[in-house]
């Protein structure tokens, strides 16, 4: 019972470079972060690259992120940028390993 792995789900925002704000879940937000950069993972982010990560939330089940990120897609955008702003959520994705 020890080598239990405990999945974290995501709901998340990403700001694209056309400064339009996209909200999706995951239960990998590093891969599914590779995949958006990659132009691999919604069409919406693939035409606009690139896109960061600005905001997320954590959740212990699926249902919770999916449900936070219908709540994000039903904000208006002025809504969404007062929550990054509030969270002060500007994520650094930098890798530094070398």
């Amino acid at each position: 019972m020890g080598n239990e792995i405990t999945l974290v789900n995501y709901a998340y925002m990403l700001r694209c470079a056309d400064g339009s704000l996209y909200a999706g879940w995951t239960n990998d937000i590093n891969k599914r972060l590779l995949a958006h950069q990659s132009g691999n993972a919604s069409k919406y982010t693939r035409t606009r690259l690139p896109v960061s990560l600005v905001y997320y939330e954590t959740f212990e089940t699926k249902e919770e992120a999916m449900s936070r990120e219908y709540a994000f897609k039903h904000m208006s955008k002025s809504e969404k940028e007062s929550l990054i702003i509030s969270s002060n959520a500007e994520v650094d994705t930098t890798n530094n390993s070398h």
